[in-house]
């Protein structure tokens, strides 16, 4: 029989704890076990001297071991490194389960409840617990904010050179975890759509640029942050970014805001006409004039804040900006719309006809679409309205509400989990829907229905179009679209106005006489304004006056300009003339046919 291991006090009260843990949970404390433990101690001394051992020494673990170290990673006693998480097999989740039996409980249920089966609540649960050890915190204690930056580690942990789906389930996991934290109460931060890595891929380039420029670039982020919407202020940061970036490699003298000159934004011009797109392809002219646009933001609000490190001069004009392209406003014709709802309709899907009929219906943009919650279904007088929530114009509305949509919309709210703690209508395992869901709803219905690409805001155009062609105003149009301007709405006039239409098809009808076989025009051929204009032409301005005389009549007077010794005709205007005299001639003016044959002779003499 060995002999039995000598342990500091603090060990052998771990030991204890451990014993009396595995009691607790209705296991059996078996001597491999608790021996197990004892010698983890006696090899370690503490939890922190094992978190701090080589990653080759932790891997090398015996595993009678294992148990506690388990143990005390999940009850919040030591923190490990991620890449200790991600190579060994330690399965934390089960034990997490065992030692907080009530917090597993109501996470599952939960989990179940927006839509994972057992194998993604127990993927979810053991990130969970792998989060956990990873700060040195129990499951219950785990933050929103921890989640995030020990999702982070995690993913880059399990990430395998030319293995691109290692750590697939972990990333999965990780976007369902928040959202099942959220619901189950465990945080208060709504789940969100994140891109992975993306915080710390751009703080890495902004740590590669010149601390300066950098300095100047965050305090006016910070500013702007206050006034404008999350995604302005992305945009903005991903556009001083990116001129950081050029400069720390094209300019490194430039050490802060302050030392940029002309020449470099010309030079960032062009690099930004010939910079690729991620999608391949040369950045589109409009992404060119907004990169421009927020940058002589930047450069004139430091200037007029009078930040120490501003430029000196204006550096962005209006010449620099391309010229942006006004297109209409694209739609569907009626007969295509026709096909899109009624394949929407047949599908089996609630969300695909839902989310189509919506769009359809009511202009929603899909933002908007998105955003709506269970609460904006609302009766005014007899009929139903939605309310649409604040959007990309800052404003919301209240839009009429078919009673199909209604009908719809009752349904499906109807379905929806019971104990979410989201207004959204539309939720994707408890987190808002991704975009691309709603895109591939519309592909999906648009290739049934065989009318080629569909997206959101082109029925949005569409409805606007089929309004205005049926008689809708203009200010009815922009309340229904929630239009901050007229100016915005007039753009349908542009493509959709009846009244141009008609007029202009019945004005064509008479035109084309000129083009058919006869010579002579309709007798109402002649508009009201053409026979305004012809009587007005028969009144001939005078020096001090107008001859109102008929043109049935005759005048004496009517060639005394081609008896004047300064009147001068040329070769051009012989066939006028010629009919003139003509025209004497029949009347029996004498005078006025010899005025008009000595014309023609002159002009037939000069010819000659």
């Amino acid at each position: 029989m060995s002999a039995r291991l000598v342990l500091r006090p603090e060990a052998e009260d771990l030991v204890a704890a451990f014993r009396a843990e595995i009691v607790a949970a209705g296991r059996k404390a078996w001597p491999s076990m608790i021996g197990g433990a004892r010698a983890f101690c006696a090899r370690y001394v503490s939890p922190e001297r094992f978190a701090a051992a080589g990653l080759d020494d932790q891997l090398g673990l015996p595993a009678h071991h294992r148990p506690f170290a388990c143990w005390l990673m999940v009850t919040g006693r030591m923190a490990v490194p991620a890449g200790y998480l991600a190579r060994a097999d330690l399965r934390l989740g089960a034990a997490a389960g065992r030692y907080h039996a009530e917090l597993h409980a109501r996470f599952a249920a939960t989990a179940e409840m927006l839509g994972s089966d057992r194998c993604w609540v127990a993927a979810q649960w053991n990130v969970l617990a792998q989060i956990a050890a990873l700060h040195g915190v129990t499951p219950a204690e785990v933050t929103a904010g921890q989640v995030d930056t020990g999702g982070d580690a995690l993913t880059a942990a399990f990430a395998r050179p030319g293995h691109p789906k290692a750590g697939h389930v972990t990333r999965t996991a990780l976007v369902r975890l928040r959202a099942t934290m959220f619901h189950a109460g465990m945080t208060d931060s709504p789940p969100r759509l994140r891109r992975p890595n993306a915080g710390v891929a751009a703080a890495a380039e902004w740590a590669a640029v010149a601390p300066a420029v950098a300095a100047t670039a965050q305090r006016y982020l910070d500013q702007i942050m206050l006034s404008l919407r999350p995604s302005t202020v992305g945009d903005a940061e991903r556009s001083l970014r990116e001129l950081a970036c050029f400069l720390a490699r094209e300019a490194p003298e430039v050490a802060g805001v302050a030392d940029i000159d002309r020449g470099h934004i010309e030079a960032y011009k062009l690099w930004l006409a010939g910079r690729p797109r991620s999608g391949g392809g040369a950045l589109h002219r409009h992404t060119i004039r907004a990169r421009l646009l927020t940058l002589r933001t930047f450069f004139e609000r430091i200037a007029e804040w009078g930040y120490d490190d501003g430029p000196s001069r204006p550096l962005i004009f209006d010449g620099d900006l391309p010229i942006p392209d006004q297109p209409l406003p694209r739609f569907i014709d009626d007969a295509a719309s026709a096909k899109l709802l009624r394949a929407a309709r047949a599908d089996g899907d609630p969300f695909v006809r839902l989310v189509v009929e919506l769009l359809a219906r009511t202009g929603l943009r899909k933002g908007e679409l998105m955003a709506l919650t269970v609460d904006g279904v609302v009766q005014i007088g007899s009929a139903f309205w939605l309310r649409v929530p604040l959007g990309k114009l800052h404003n919301d509305r209240f839009i009429p509400l078919h009673p199909q949509l209604k009908e719809l919309l009752d349904t499906w709210i109807a379905q929806r989990p019971q104990g979410l703690r989201s207004e959204l209508i539309f939720t994707d395992w408890g987190r808002p829907i991704p975009p691309a869901r709603v895109d591939r709803a519309l592909v999906k219905v648009a290739a049934a229905a065989g009318i080629g690409h569909v997206t959101a805001h082109q029925l949005r155009h569409t409805l606007a179009t089929q309004a205005i062609n049926r008689g809708m105003s203009l200010e009815a149009i922009a309340a229904l679209l929630g239009h901050r301007t007229m100016a915005m709405t007039m753009v349908y006039a542009r493509i959709a106005d009846r009244t141009v239409a008609d007029e202009y098809f019945a004005v064509s009808e008479k035109v084309e006489v000129l083009y058919g076989q006869t010579n002579r025009l309709p007798a109402d051929a002649e508009g009201a304004e053409m026979v305004k204009l012809r009587r007005e032409m028969d009144r001939r301005m005078l020096g001090n006056g107008y001859c109102a005389r008929p043109v049935e009549m005759d005048c004496h007077f009517e060639s005394i300009c081609e008896s004047c010794s300064f009147f001068v005709t040329t070769i051009e205007f012989r066939p006028t003339i010629q009919a003139q005299r003509d025209d004497a001639e029949r009347k029996g003016q004498v005078g006025r046919q010899h005025i008009f044959d000595g014309l023609l002779d002159r002009l037939d003499t000069e010819a000659s």
